[in-house]
């Protein structure tokens, strides 16, 4: 078997693992595109890690065995005929073929995962606003909680003040009606309170008469 026979069976199979892993490396590329969220937990982002890497390397082994194809119809000892030029040529068509599906897939695959990751921050940032508004709102619960707490405990000192002067006011009314009693049942005590208040009031009016007339003649003597 001749190095051109060869190599061109050695194509043939590259292209056709080529053909198999690039349909499932653009299956597993949809299906991250539809769920770009799930592919760190479903396993997804091993998979495809694993499948570019093999397309990536049958694509080069493919490229280094056309370039070996193409330098045989540069051998001036044996002159390519056209059966050769048009398979080489095919088989580099179908190389560039392949490598833009892959490229393409592949520039698929990464904006899924740019999505993907764009999705999970906004994702965390809705989480992290929900829970510091959670957080600002069990904050001010507490605090009107407090408020409320204390203004009962000032309702309740001023029920407790209120009925402690309502005990003073009894009390007091009591005492003064046990003292009108006692002063009623003693007769000789209301004379008495009356003689000094007459007593009162008559040394009141003797002090007045006295500093009157000492004002009078003060005034006189001031006046010579």
């Amino acid at each position: 078997m001749s190095t051109y026979d060869s190599l061109r069976r050695q194509c043939r199979t590259l292209e056709s693992l080529l053909d198999a892993k690039l349909a499932s490396y653009s299956r597993l590329a949809a299906t991250i595109g539809h769920e770009p969220e799930d592919v760190e937990t479903n396993g997804s982002s091993d998979r495809w890690k694993d499948l570019e890497e093999e397309v990536s390397g049958l694509l080069e082994k493919l490229t280094e065995t056309n370039d070996q194809m193409a330098a045989l119809l540069n051998d001036p000892g044996l002159p390519p005929s056209q059966s050769m030029t048009r398979t080489v040529q095919r088989h580099r068509d179908v190389l560039r073929d392949y490598t833009r599906d892959f490229q393409r897939t592949k520039a698929n695959v990464q904006a899924a995962l740019d999505k993907a990751n764009l999705l999970s921050g906004i994702r965390n940032d809705i989480d992290a606003h929900k829970s510091s508004a959670a957080d600002a709102l069990l904050t001010e619960r507490g605090r009107i909680d407090g408020s409320h707490r204390m203004i009962d405990d000032m309702v309740d000192q001023a029920y407790e003040t209120r009925s402690e002067f309502g005990r003073q006011r009894s009390t007091l009314a009591g005492i003064g009606t046990r003292m009108t009693g006692v002063i009623n049942t003693m007769p000789g005590i209301n004379n008495l309170l009356s003689m000094i208040k007459t007593r009162r009031r008559r040394d009141s009016v003797i002090l007045g008469c006295v500093i009157g007339v000492c004002i009078i003649f003060l005034l006189s003597y001031l006046s010579r």
